[in-house]
């Protein structure tokens, strides 16, 4: 595939920090500031801000060189996916009052979360209001830009890329987070190494992926990171550190997200205590997120200057690889065809991807400990039964779903899961499919 100057379209460019930061990464490439930049929102004033934002970013980072990005604004998505080559996802749907019923709902059930974006009540019901978008999405990339990688940053995460592949049929579908990669940083800055001498390698699925090795010049660091946890009693107070003493692998996402994929914590005041959880953080993080935005927007409107930094973030790693042949290993989220033997065939899993000129190729991870797929296959189901609900018309798989995720079914009895059910759906009910919109009872 040989790209001189690639279309790029953002879908969701209202979420304008984000897109910042992604613009400030694609433009650190010399052969990307030519790119044409299309961004897309259905909220007129994000939008409007996000390309106010865009066009201060191209300013300061290309107008030096000579070449300088096009960048266009449209309402009309099928406008902005027009002949893309890629694809970049990173739409919330229902913005922050969906995300405060996610949590506020649940919690009246007492049913504690911390971010409620990957798995339990509020990870079901965040996909299925999400999937309408994604399908009309892949069918909008199957008619105008079939060639196009589509780089999803949605979440959640694994139950999107499960969906879109199953759903629309589309194939070069990644699903990209940063959570190994700022796992892999921290636990340099925590042994005192330079995260560029370190080589590791990790697998499993999104927000539960497990370091599997972690080495410095070749020799292991687990062990002094065992020595550092022995000494250190505020380390062992966090989630990702005590799954990691039982478990034997390090978990590649931070304790609040961990905390909400098992039994083990949330539903007990003293591990609460003892790990530090704050329940409810994401809604604190979601009105931050908002009042970056404002910011943003009343920067540009009186011509006051916008910070612009990198990310690191890998959709554009993987945009110059194939734009440029240049080879690179990133870490995505994909359809587990083979790539690890004991996870189920229909999943999505995260594995290390070869990317270069030929696009986006996933390794094969073999099999996992034992411990470590037992709680993946855990989340893996889940997903399956909320994505069957969202294929099938079946509204009963959604309550199917919260009876098998773990957090889930530690704090309720069964009738109390159907009954929180019913409720979500009464309250998301226009952003759901119409066939999910039934309330059962119990």
């Amino acid at each position: 595939m040989t790209i001189t100057t690639p279309k790029i379209a953002f879908i969701g460019a209202g979420s304008v920090v984000f897109t910042q930061g992604l613009l400030a990464d694609l433009f650190a490439f010399p052969e990307l500031k030519g790119a044409h930049i299309a961004l897309h929102d259905i909220d007129a004033e994000r939008l409007a801000t996000a390309h106010g934002a865009a066009r201060h970013i191209a300013d300061r980072l290309t107008g030096a060189s000579g070449t300088t990005p096009r960048i266009t604004a449209h309402a009309e998505r099928r406008v902005a996916l027009e002949g893309a080559d890629f694809v970049i996802n990173i739409v919330q749907v229902g913005m922050r009052a969906s995300t405060r019923t996610d949590f506020d709902i649940p919690a009246g059930y007492g049913v504690r979360q911390t971010i409620a974006d990957t798995l339990g009540v509020g990870g079901i019901f965040r996909a299925l209001r999400t999937f309408p978008l994604l399908k009309s999405l892949g069918e909008d990339i199957a008619e105008v830009c079939p060639d196009a990688w589509l780089l999803n940053y949605t979440n959640p995460m694994a139950m999107n890329v499960q969906y879109l592949t199953r759903a629309t049929g589309l194939t070069r579908v990644v699903g990209l987070c940063h959570s190994v990669y700022w796992t892999i940083r921290d636990l340099s800055d925590l042994l005192g190494v330079p995260h560029e001498e370190v080589t590791y390698r990790a697998a499993g699925v999104n927000h539960q992926a497990w370091v599997l090795r972690l080495e410095h010049q070749g020799s292991d660091l687990y062990p002094r990171l065992d020595a550092l946890v022995a000494e250190n009693p505020e380390l062992r107070r966090r989630v990702r550190v005590d799954m990691y003493r039982r478990l034997g692998y390090y978990p590649t996402e931070t304790s609040e997200h961990s905390s909400e994929y098992v039994p083990w914590y949330l539903h007990h005041d003293s591990e609460i205590e003892r790990l530090r959880l704050p329940v409810g953080a994401y809604l604190g993080i979601v009105d931050e997120n908002i009042a970056e935005y404002e910011r943003t927007r009343d920067a540009l409107a009186c011509g006051a200057p916008l910070a612009v930094e990198g990310t690191m973030e890998y959709a554009p790693q993987i945009i110059h690889s194939i734009t440029t042949g240049t080879p690179r290993t990133v870490y995505g989220n994909v359809p587990n065809h083979g790539l690890i033997d004991n996870l189920p065939s229909t999943g999505t899993v995260e594995v290390p991807c070869l990317v270069d000129a030929l696009g986006v190729q996933p390794t094969r991870a073999g099999s996992l400990p034992a411990q470590c797929a037992a709680l993946n296959r855990g989340y893996l189901s889940m997903n399956e039964l909320v994505v069957r609900a969202a294929l099938e018309d079946d509204p009963r798989s959604i309550r199917q779903a919260a009876m098998a995720d773990p957090a889930t079914a530690a704090a309720l009895p069964v009738e109390r899961i159907w009954d929180l059910c019913d409720d979500m759906v009464r309250a998301h009910a226009d952003l759901l499919q119409p066939s999910l919109r039934t309330t059962l009872g119990h």
